[in-house]
């Protein structure tokens, strides 16, 4: 198979050098060049044409958002953006991954060496995971199909009573903006969601908070404990499996450490598992955007416990792997683009409510 041809851009020549040899490890990998900052790697990607960019977020002359603005429309390249585990840093990898960034890795904050062999392992995979994008496509659809946000500015429900309905959503590769996209159109009064986003640690409470602006929804990061309420969203904690139970008459979530399943924590596999088991005919399930398998048992799993079931079309896709999973094994009762999915759960909830 053709090696992927990676173009490594960061200010440190110390990074640029330990992201090349850590990079070239794998045989599949080939590292065709590196640059200093955005005005030198813009040069390099025409001379070059890399197939994946490894973009670093905080840069002195461009960070990498402005540069995704201003350069990538030109030249559309699947980035792979590097941040450090700050609040600056993890703001502006949010925007770049609004910017059309298709997936972020975290440099270590301690434990330097074995942070940093974890950190290139989980960049070589997302290298390949992202050299299978077709951005200009992706772009596209973004363009001609995505919707401003509805709901921004609207007042957020009063969270009063739980919900007896609980709407379940999973995603990874590119799901960031198709979590967004789903919720800015929900209304307020919608039943409680629980979320689960691939992402790392210390990323999910600032997903949260601009989601929670955004939304007319009220959107935070799971607690152990939480409630699920009506006109509220849940999301995993970047390092946590979330599992929703029922208590008496309300739902919570429970949020605890373990094992990777399906390869990851949190695991939509386990969220979409508990939910059938506790939710059963009053949930709706959601599989969007990602990479692998995650989910697609816990979503049949729903689907025979009488739950409703939602996947997003190739088309609207990132990537179509976590959802065409669940297609493929009768998981997905509904197929549809992303910028009609907030509609089809409200429908759905509609037919839950006359049950």
């Amino acid at each position: 198979m053709r090696k992927v041809k990676v173009l490594v851009v960061d200010d440190s020549a110390l990074v640029r050098q330990l992201l090349l040899e850590g990079l070239s490890r794998d045989p599949g990998i080939e590292v065709v060049g590196t640059a200093a900052d955005p005005f030198v790697a813009r040069d390099k990607i025409v001379s070059l044409q890399p197939d994946v960019l490894t973009l670093d977020v905080e840069m002195p002359r461009m960070d990498g958002v402005e540069f995704l603005r201003r350069f990538m429309p030109q030249y559309p390249l699947p980035v792979v953006m590097v941040s450090a585990l700050t609040k600056k840093g993890g703001q502006i990898t949010l925007d770049a991954l609004e910017a059309g960034a298709v997936e972020v890795v975290t440099k270590p904050a301690s434990n330097l060496h074995d942070g940093l062999n974890a950190m290139m392992q989980e960049l070589r995979t997302k290298v390949k995971i992202a050299s299978t994008v077709d951005v200009s496509r992706w772009k596209e659809y973004r363009g001609s199909k995505l919707r401003s946000p509805a709901a921004a500015g609207q007042p957020k429900k009063a969270l009063a009573v739980s919900t007896d309905k609980v709407i379940a959503i999973g995603a990874s590769t590119g799901g960031t903006e198709a979590i967004r996209e789903i919720l800015v159109n929900l209304p307020p009064d919608t039943p409680g969601i629980v979320i689960v986003q691939h992402m790392p640690p210390g990323f999910t409470e600032m997903f949260a908070g601009r989601l929670n602006q955004q939304s007319s929804l009220v959107v935070k990061e799971a607690k152990d404990g939480d409630r699920v309420l009506a006109g509220q969203a849940l999301i995993a904690p970047g390092d946590r499996h979330m599992r929703v139970r029922r208590t008496g008459g309300i739902y919570q979530v429970r949020c605890a450490e373990g094992e990777p399943v399906c390869g990851h924590c949190p695991s939509v596999e386990v969220l979409m598992n508990s939910v059938a088991e506790q939710v059963a005919a009053n949930s709706i399930g959601v599989i969007l955007t990602g990479m692998g398998r995650d989910g697609a048992q816990g979503m049949l799993h729903l689907r025979h416990a009488g739950g409703k079931t939602i996947g997003q079309d190739e088309a609207s896709c990132v990537v179509y792997g976590m959802p065409q999973e669940a297609f493929n094994v009768g998981a997905v009762e509904r197929q549809l683009p992303l910028h009609r999915i907030a509609e089809e759960i409200t429908r759905m909830v509609k037919i839950l409510e006359k049950r």
